[in-house]
């Protein structure tokens, strides 16, 4: 079976985390966040996560290419068969260098699948968030509490995450704009981008998704 080395892109709040746990689950892929192997390496004290704590404890952001050199030991490690990277790249030049990497170890992408969604579904989606402090996690509109304001599980607060305000989601989507969005052109000038509807139901979604790929591995076959 061919591999599948899969790239998620899409602004916050799209459903990348979803559909990542899905792949993940279906195609027994080794999810790469990069924000939770940042945080593996340095709790685990690995030299590679000594030498980003270095960085951080100036304020420094971490180099582009420390992340890659985790990504790619990760991919050494459990990725045989693919893996589904998420959070990396953020921009065209982290592109280039995780390209120039993999070529190097004989690897190529599969594909990378942008999960679109508009700025104002965003933002009703991730500002209508409330958490209570075990973790429980509910949406105003989608999936209230039966009692506002109290978790149903444990019977504590819940409250909106400062990152789930309006403001702060504005910001990020911004931020998106400017830096990622790029790649779309990226990856599309290089035949590999997949576009998906994220305001469809998840289920939906999911199915184009799992269509797509064995598309693309039946195009391998011929």
């Amino acid at each position: 079976m061919s591999e599948l080395n899969l790239i998620l892109l899409g602004p916050p709040g799209a459903g990348k985390g979803t559909q990542a746990g899905r792949l993940s689950d279906d195609f027994g892929l080794p999810y790469i966040g990069t924000g939770d192997l940042l945080r593996e390496h340095r709790r685990e004290e690995t030299e590679l996560g000594r030498e980003a704590d270095s960085y951080m404890a100036k304020g420094q952001l971490v180099p582009d290419e420390l992340v890659i050199a985790m990504i790619l030991e990760k991919i050494a490690d459990e990725g045989d068969d693919g893996f589904l990277l998420d959070g990396f790249p953020r921009t065209i030049g982290q592109a280039d260098a995780l390209g120039e990497e993999m070529d190097k170890r004989g690897r190529r992408l599969t594909a990378a699948l942008l999960i679109e969604a508009p700025d104002e579904v965003v933002v009703e989606r991730l500002s209508g968030r409330r958490q209570c402090s075990n973790g429980h996690l509910y949406h105003v509109s989608y999936d209230p509490p039966k009692h506002e304001g109290v978790c149903d599980q444990c019977g504590r607060p819940l409250t909106q995450r400062d990152d789930d305000r309006p403001e702060a989601i504005r910001e990020r989507l911004a931020i998106y704009h400017d830096q990622t969005e790029p790649l779309k052109d990226y990856y599309d000038e290089r035949g590999l981008l997949r576009r998906f509807d994220g305001t469809r139901d998840k289920v939906e979604v999911h199915d184009h998704i799992r269509a797509t790929l064995a598309t693309l591995r039946l195009e391998e076959r011929l």
